[in-house]
């Protein structure tokens, strides 16, 4: 039986960057492991953000499991409600609900200064007890990430991602449309809420960024997906520790492996990963490994923390993944981002992602280090992303 790994480095894509001389992220670190996968295997790029649709993670990771986002996709926040196993009706209505500092009426952070969980949850939990509307409810995730469920009110609403829009003027992506205003309201009642809160005051003392703002968005309707097992006869587990991931991987019916120390951040446990990706290729057919730290180095607009971020995951994920698949008679390995994230606008773009592969019966004509530039000169390309699932597994 042949076993597959997929290893996801969320947003390590990238521009050519001044200070690495003109090269990219990838290109300044030091990847050996990925190196060889590409010069012994293959290179090409891949669309994973179809045409007229936002360069959210949400599509990007539904086109690289293998699932087209203009049929699967509900929105983003419904994947997570997902994770985090909250039921949700056939009209509830569920959106992101992001912690955020706002500074000089613009986006400044769409973390809070990566708030740690304990923080949240005391805010989140407090502010819907201040609030108390049998409406909404607001459901605490990890760090600055959190969920508001509506019940009873339908939205038709254009919304932003807070880290693409840092640096924006907050009036300009504000919601907009059906209902609108309901959100709009909650958000400044949020603000009145934080503004005098105890951990804001001891965060500005820290010289952290302070709680000014919940911020909604990436709205939808329950999720619903095909069985990843029934589609391609494979089982499959993901490890990852950021909700979208989660609940992508529940819909279409992985098993979670949960990693001590793992916390969506550039501190994540990368050894921890690692090795349960190792352990598990025992048990599974299929092990996606997903690490968000390149992503969030290149919201936090630091190349230096996403070259870091990008050589822990070569040396102790690709590294370890790959000299176990090499021990076993069939394998296939596979490494890409899901989207670009620019270091200088801090923000995901839906240019197509470089990706390499190796393993049994693979093989390619441009044998070189891996790279967005090498991998768009191997001239193999695929347009619609969630066909390379079916690529990696089957040709």
């Amino acid at each position: 039986m042949i076993k597959y790994a997929i290893i996801i480095p969320d947003g390590a894509a990238d521009e050519p960057l001044e200070q690495f001389g003109q090269q990219t992220v990838i290109e300044a670190a030091e990847t050996p492991n990925m190196d060889k996968i590409s010069t012994q295997g293959r290179q090409g790029i891949v669309q994973t953000i179809p045409e007229d649709m936002e360069a959210g993670s949400d599509v990007a990771q539904m086109s690289l499991l293998g699932y087209n986002p203009l049929r699967y996709y509900s929105g983003r926040a419904p994947i997570e409600a997902a994770a985090r196993n909250i039921e949700l009706s056939a009209t509830d209505w569920v959106f992101r609900c992001n912690l955020v500092t706002i500074a000089d009426g613009r986006m400044a952070d769409h973390s809070a200064g990566h708030i740690s969980t304990k923080e949240a949850e005391k805010l989140i939990n407090e502010l819907d007890k201040q609030l108390n509307n049998k409406k909404f409810h607001f459901y605490t995730g990890v760090s600055y990430r959190h969920l508001l469920v509506f019940k009873g009110l339908d939205f038709d609403v254009q919304t932003y991602p807070p880290h693409d829009c840092i640096g924006t003027t907050i009036e300009k992506v504000l919601p907009r449309g059906k209902n609108a205003e309901a959100l709009i309201d909650l958000m400044a009642r949020s603000q009145q809420f934080f503004a005098n809160h105890d951990i804001n005051k001891v965060r500005r003392d820290l010289g952290e960024n302070q709680v000014s703002s919940i911020w909604l968005w990436g709205q939808g309707k329950k999720a619903r997906m095909d069985s990843f097992q029934k589609r391609f006869g494979i089982k499959g587990a993901a490890i990852t520790a950021v909700d979208l991931v989660r609940g992508l991987s529940k819909l279409v019916g992985f098993d979670l492996i949960d990693v001590t120390g793992a916390t969506g951040f550039v501190d994540t446990n990368y050894e921890g990963k690692g090795y349960a990706a190792v352990e598990a290729l025992d048990k599974y057919d299929l092990v996606f490994v997903h690490i968000e730290a390149p992503d969030e180095a290149s919201h936090n607009g630091s190349a230096e923390m996403k070259k870091k971020a990008i050589e822990q995951i070569d040396k102790h994920i690709v590294g370890p993944v790959l000299e176990a698949l090499q021990a076993r008679e069939n394998w296939r390995i596979l490494v890409m981002p899901d989207h670009p994230t620019y270091i200088g606008s801090r923000a995901h773009s839906s240019e197509p992602v470089p990706f390499a592969m190796a393993g049994t019966n693979v093989s390619g004509v441009l044998h070189t280090t891996f790279s967005e530039a090498n991998a768009a000169k191997s001239g193999f390309k695929i347009d619609n992303g969630f066909e390379l699932m079916e690529y990696f597994l089957k040709s």
